[in-house]
């Protein structure tokens, strides 16, 4: 979720998550990919409001700071 937040906020268009649905194949089959996939819609959410952001066109760069 957070990734995902950070990802679009450097301004990447899209954002892949291969392992987290991977884990999920294996341990749960088909509903273990799409409970990850939920997860991570949810986690994002939370972090959008967390960072006052109401959808994702608003995510920009003043959400990430800069390495010291």
């Amino acid at each position: 979720g957070t990734d995902v937040l950070k990802g679009l906020a450097l301004g990447a268009k899209a954002v892949l998550v291969g392992r987290p649905p991977l884990w999920g194949l294996g341990a749960y089959g088909q509903p273990g990919v799409t409970r990850v996939l939920e997860l991570l819609q949810t986690e994002l959410a939370l972090a959008m409001g967390l960072s006052g952001r109401p959808n994702l066109a608003s995510i920009d760069r003043i959400l990430v700071a800069p390495a010291r």
